[in-house]
């Protein structure tokens, strides 16, 4: 069910990021921009890795990381996604799991993920909180004013 992403998965890819229902067309964009980073560069040149969660050939979620520079073994949840009809089904835990062993096996020790404070964001800041992810930081009005960067941390033991 969870598998590297490979170059068909692409547009199911950015439909589900579209169908969330969260992320703004500049967001959507920049989903689209790694992954025809990831597809023409590849997972380790473009430093974007995908995962999915792959049933009967449909994409029901996804997770994008990668390195984050100048660190020693920390890395970076850049996007993580789940079909709205698949919420509360696994789907989810399945694909952050994965991913957090995908990290694991390249040596990685720590993961961080950004996310808004924005009310739309309430549920997938519950879902990293569920999945141990420890409040690291809130920086306020960091996207706008009102908005602010929330940060969560995990600590991966090797």
């Amino acid at each position: 069910m969870i598998a590297v992403a490979e170059k068909n998965d692409g547009e199911q890819v950015v439909a589900l990021t579209a169908k969330a229902s969260v992320f703004s067309q500049e967001e959507i964009d920049c989903v689209r921009e790694l992954w025809q980073e990831y597809i023409e560069k590849g997972a380790d040149a473009s430093g974007y890795h995908f995962l999915v969660y792959r049933q009967d050939g449909q994409v029901l979620g996804y997770a994008c990381y990668g390195v984050h520079a100048l660190t020693d073994a920390t890395y970076d949840l850049y996007w993580i996604a789940v079909d709205p009809d698949q919420h509360g089904q696994g789907v989810g835990r399945a694909v952050i799991q994965a991913t957090e062993q995908a990290i694991k096996e390249k040596g990685g020790r720590l993961i961080v993920v950004e996310t808004s404070s924005k009310e739309a964001y309430h549920p997938a800041r519950r879902f990293y909180a569920a999945a141990g992810y420890a409040l690291a930081a809130i920086i306020k009005d960091f996207y706008t004013d009102g908005d602010d960067l929330v940060v969560y941390t995990k600590h991966l033991h090797r």
